[in-house]
């Protein structure tokens, strides 16, 4: 029967061949790929793509929304969009309603 510490001798050595492959492996394939990027002329930006490539898709423009709600003192506005602002907060916003 194998002992433990013999088990975890066999792990240390296997676990130390792993990365021995694994690097092996990877200078592998970075030497293909570099090979590959040579023979066609390829950039990092062909490869990459540009850095105004944005990983979540194009941004959508915001929408300006009218005001509906208008401070009497400051003369701030509010759309009705969002937290309530500061001025409006404890009233009634149908005071501070813009009317056409």
């Amino acid at each position: 029967m194998t002992t433990l510490q013999e088990l975890i001798a066999q792990k240390a050595a296997l676990e130390a061949q792993i990365a021995e492959q694994r690097q092996k492996e990877l200078s592998e394939a970075l030497a293909q790929i570099k090979a590959l990027v040579d023979a066609h002329g390829l950039t990092a930006e062909d490869i990459f793509g540009g850095a105004s490539r944005r990983a979540k898709g194009p941004a959508k423009a915001g929408s300006k929304v009218a005001a509906k709600y208008r401070d009497s003192v400051s003369g701030a506005t509010w759309s009705g969009r969002g937290l309530a602002p500061k001025w409006l907060q404890g009233k009634n916003k149908e005071e501070f309603a813009i009317t056409a």
